[in-house]
């Protein structure tokens, strides 16, 4: 490979809105849509179509909790390292940004059940609504080992997950602010690798397929490895063309091996390659509609089981109760995702980002009143305002 397509001379492409990385995110959350809802249509997809639909899973997680530490070293990794935002400020902006949302949907889905089940129309399985699984959910603990967080709004372990992660961030910065670009690198596919020997070794399980209830020994190698992604993107230059045709070769690379299994680790690179390749294709002409696809997609993510809860309750007693054709049954499926979408946009717009514009304005003053008008943070705080 010519080593004029990668350089530490040049100017690093700085992250953007509005691009691939954004699209990417987009893309993730309607595809683990698609994978919570696979099973509910009248035959799961992935025995019509293919077994990814039902394995997918992983591949859709380990790429959001590497998406996520390569977005956040790159988004706040300057701030925090030069001091400009403290530990606490960092993890306090990071929590209130997840915790809203998920209690709302939490308290929802409690709710409905309640409602539904006081209407004589009680979940048909009522052991993903056990009471005692629910506290350790809502308050984000049951990625630690404590009891609790099956069932109800159950994919919300990974948010529980990430926030032990925001916890580790300014500590593995620190580390990483002192290492190279390739170093760094190795660093987090070292990481992985022995992560993943580990949980072998002592659980009889990879690291992607901890239960949930562990589920931040799952998160952290993975968040490790997209901090470090996003060290080397931030040192190393890498052509746009030859970063557009590398992401191109990884997509095919991992479409090609899911065609015959998992087959974990390639895919876990390819999804690295992609990663790092969109980050590094600049964003010329930021698209609004791109940027605030992403936007919703946290939304999309922490409302569509509930959405598929409520949705395909109401379809299985329709189609019991009038005998509806498959034809009008995979209607009401695409009717569900398509509802799990809508529903997305409007709880973004109308709840969950009126909600955050409070938090950040709250933020804004607690910082200003606290930072000193001639400290570093100060005078962030002065030029924001």
């Amino acid at each position: 490979m010519p080593w004029t397509l990668i350089s530490t001379r040049n100017e690093t492409t700085p992250i953007a809105r509005g691009g691939w990385l954004d699209g990417l995110r987009f893309i993730v959350a309607f595809l683990i849509i698609l994978h919570h809802y696979q099973a509910a249509g009248p035959v799961p997809l992935a025995e019509i179509a293919h077994p990814v639909f039902e394995r997918g899973g992983f591949l859709l997680t380990n790429f959001f909790l590497i998406d996520s530490g390569y977005v956040l070293m790159r988004v706040y990794g300057a701030a925090v390292g030069e001091g400009r935002m403290s530990p606490g400020d960092f993890f306090l902006k990071r929590v209130l940004r997840v915790a809203p949302a998920h209690l709302i949907m939490g308290v929802s889905l409690v709710v409905l059940v309640v409602l539904a089940t006081a209407l004589g129309a009680a979940p048909r399985n009522p052991e993903w609504f056990r009471w005692d699984q629910l506290p350790a959910q809502l308050l984000l603990v049951q990625a630690y080992g404590v009891h609790g967080g099956l069932g109800w709004n159950a994919p919300t372990w990974s948010i529980s997950a990430l926030i032990g992660c925001y916890l580790c961030f300014p500590w593995i910065l620190r580390g990483l602010t002192r290492m190279g670009a390739w170093g760094s690198l190795g660093l987090g596919v070292g990481a992985y690798l022995i992560a993943n020997q580990l949980c072998w070794s002592l659980t009889g399980y990879p690291v992607y397929q901890m239960p949930m209830g562990y589920g931040f020994l799952r998160a952290l190698p993975l968040f490790l490895l997209g901090m470090c992604l996003a060290r080397f993107a931030q040192t190393v230059w890498i052509a746009p063309r030859f970063a557009g045709w590398a992401g191109i070769a990884a997509f095919c690379g991992l479409a090609l091996a899911q065609v015959f299994d998992k087959n974990a680790l390639i895919s876990l690179a390819m999804i690295s390659i992609i990663i790092l390749a969109a980050g590094a294709v600049p964003v010329h002409r930021p698209s609004k509609l791109v940027e605030t696809a992403a936007l919703v997609s946290f939304s999309m993510f922490i409302s569509n089981e509930v959405i598929r809860i409520a949705w395909f309750g109401v379809v299985n007693v329709v189609v019991a109760q009038f005998a509806l054709s498959t034809p009008v049954q995979w209607a009401l499926w695409v009717g569900g995702v398509l509802t799990a979408v809508a529903f997305a946009f409007v709880f973004h717009f109308v709840i969950d980002d009126r909600i955050q514009s409070r938090i950040r304005a709250w933020l804004k003053v607690r910082r200003s009143r606290r930072a000193p008008s001639n400290s570093p943070a100060g005078v962030v705080a002065s030029l924001e305002g």
